[in-house]
């Protein structure tokens, strides 16, 4: 089709624009899309081995790289988002170095991270055939309104999946909405001896009729069996994987790989091998900014992306009880969301002990509000981030440090270290 051909050719133009100006990860996606409005659609139309979407709260862009790393390791080529550009322009702005003249795909699968609403828009124009649902939780409420209508757009996302479903078990939300779809559903959730943990997992607004779930394990259902802060067992009826030990730790991260490995079992069926998926999931390396290491002058730097009560919290009850030099930078630019009334819901007492040493971004003198209503001592408000950033380092040159910050806050951190310290570029990762 002509169409779709010059499509290609001027969103591959765009992006090799976007790239030498340093940015537009969405824009070549817009391009190609107004001169083709199916070129998504027409893109994915030879993709067998199934078309699956991760969406969810929290965790998405850490399960889907799992998920690949997964479906690699096993000898299959995926197509997916790595940038996190959870959008379907990122989407295709992602594809287009990889699509040839034609338009269409060469690929086994695509596995793709929406966000909630972006989901919606590509169930339009592509019927996956398989949805992953992580989890429900109050996120960027000027987006996504309240906690009820997320929850009607994972339902409505699995409704529209084809041949199966992938369902967090512990989270009430997604049980109610996986329960109703009419395909196969595929369980995770937490081991029974570790129930007593789920509320390091979960946030959402309580009802009487809100209980997960109960069930019995069946066949393709997975349990995550923790062994300690980073290593752990999934264990499906008949096989289990492990143990296996993350490069990112805390229970959140386990999670995300036994929903992960779940998914994987189920579009590998027979070709599915257990000591696969445990040395791929050992060699994942953390996504950039979600509990990513960096190495500044002989001591590490941990980025950890935090944007909803229930992230932030996970965070802080993983990494938050290390005393550590510690920064926060929160922004509320679009992509951050615009309404942070959310970090009142977030207790910051873990930070007591050590304090705070500086808060930045556009709510920095907020966030040191915010902390000193929990009793938390705050060194330093410097908004502009690469100054913060500059002060934390010479003030704690020798000791590690972490950063807890909003996506955009994050990114522009990231961008800084990356020049400095001749990191990965966003989205271009080498192998481990």
């Amino acid at each position: 089709m002509l169409r779709t051909a010059a499509a290609v050719v001027a969103g591959k133009t765009a992006r090799a624009l976007a790239r030498r100006r340093g940015g537009g990860s969405a824009f070549p996606g817009l391009v190609a899309e107004r001169i083709d409005p199916g070129i998504l659609r027409h893109a994915l139309a030879d993709v067998r081995g199934g078309i699956v979407v991760v969406s969810g709260t929290n965790g998405k862009t850490t399960t889907t790289k799992m998920l690949v790393a997964l479906l690699r390791a096993h000898g299959r080529t995926v197509f997916t988002n790595p940038t996190g550009s959870n959008f379907t322009r990122g989407v295709l702005s992602e594809m287009l170095p990889q699509l040839p003249v034609s338009g269409r795909l060469r690929s086994d699968l695509a596995v793709v991270e929406l966000d909630e609403a972006h989901a919606m828009r590509f169930i339009a124009e592509v019927p996956p055939t398989h949805s992953l649902l992580l989890n429900v939780a109050r996120d960027q409420l000027d987006r996504f309104a309240e906690i009820d209508h997320t929850a009607d757009l994972l339902a409505r996302l699995g409704a529209a999946s084809t041949e199966g479903v992938v369902a967090n078990a512990d989270d009430p939300f997604i049980s109610r909405a996986a329960g109703a779809v009419d395909v196969p559903v595929r369980w995770f959730g937490l081991d029974a001896s570790i129930a007593d943990r789920l509320p390091e997992l979960t946030e959402h607004d309580a009802r009487f009729d809100d209980e997960p779930t109960t069930y019995e394990p069946g066949p393709g259902d997975a349990r995550l069996r923790p062994i300690d802060e980073r290593a752990f067992d999934v264990v499906f009826d008949d096989v289990v994987v492990g143990p296996v030990t993350l490069q990112q730790r805390g229970l959140a991260a386990m999670i995300n790989a036994t929903a992960a490995t779940t998914t994987a079992r189920l579009l590998l069926g027979d070709a599915f091998d257990a000591a696969t998926a445990a040395e791929a999931l050992a060699a994942v390396r953390p996504p950039f900014g979600r509990g990513e290491v960096v190495m500044v002058d002989g001591q590490p730097l941990e980025l950890v992306l935090v944007k909803n009560p229930a992230g932030f919290g996970v965070a802080l009850s993983t990494y938050g009880t290390t005393p550590v030099a510690t920064m926060v930078a929160i922004n509320d630019n679009d992509a951050d969301g615009r309404d942070v009334s959310w970090l009142y819901d977030v207790s910051f007492a873990s930070l007591r002990e050590r304090g705070v040493a500086l808060t930045s971004g556009v709510r920095a003198y907020d966030m040191a509000l915010r902390l000193h209503y929990d009793d938390v001592h705050t060194d330093r408000v410097v908004p502009d981030l690469d100054e913060a950033l500059d002060a934390l380092l010479a003030t704690h040159p020798d000791e590690p440090k972490r950063i807890f910050c909003t996506y955009t806050a994050m990114m522009a951190l990231r961008r800084t270290l990356a020049a400095r310290h001749g990191l990965d570029r966003f989205g271009e990762e080498t192998p481990a």
